[in-house]
């Protein structure tokens, strides 16, 4: 599993060297940003289904998708933002990079999902975050980022 800690060392090990000053500096950077992460991870782990709800009622009601999609999309929206919340608590994109983006866009395409209508959810969900009804500003922050990671790995 890919966080920021096992991140810089498997870069320093392929490289052949040992962890630079930059590289710890990273880290740091990490360990800094982990209450707001934590937070967003915990603020994201009870509204899980709200936010997919929310997002599915935005993107199937104003839009003309196959109303027959719509419980598979909500599976995998769903299923996005679990590995978002692991991201979260991990530091790193591994979770996301590994289980959800190399493999999810084929099973997307085989079901004949429309991959738009993931993009807008996340969208939608990223653009409406009750901030700081939601989270926090800093947890949204982190949290916000991710969901941008997912969008332009998607597109």
């Amino acid at each position: 599993m890919k966080s920021a800690v096992t991140t810089v060392i498997a870069s320093a090990d392929a490289a052949g060297r040992f962890p630079t000053i930059s590289d710890i500096e990273s880290v740091k950077g990490s360990f800094d940003r982990a209450h707001a992460r934590l937070e967003a991870a915990e603020k994201l782990a009870v509204s899980i289904d709200r936010l997919t709800s929310q997002a599915l009622d935005h993107v199937y009601g104003t839009h003309s998708y196959e109303q027959a999609n719509k419980d598979k999309c909500a599976r995998d929206i769903n299923h996005y933002l679990r590995l978002l919340n692991y991201c979260l608590v991990t530091g790193g994109t591994g979770p996301l990079d590994e289980w959800g983006i190399a493999g999810m866009r084929e099973v997307i395409r085989a079901q004949q999902l429309p991959t738009i209508a993931y993009i807008e959810s996340f969208t939608f969900i990223r653009d409406n975050l009750d901030i700081p009804g939601d989270m926090s500003q800093q947890a949204a922050a982190e949290f916000k980022s991710l969901l941008d990671y997912l969008i332009h790995a998607l597109a």
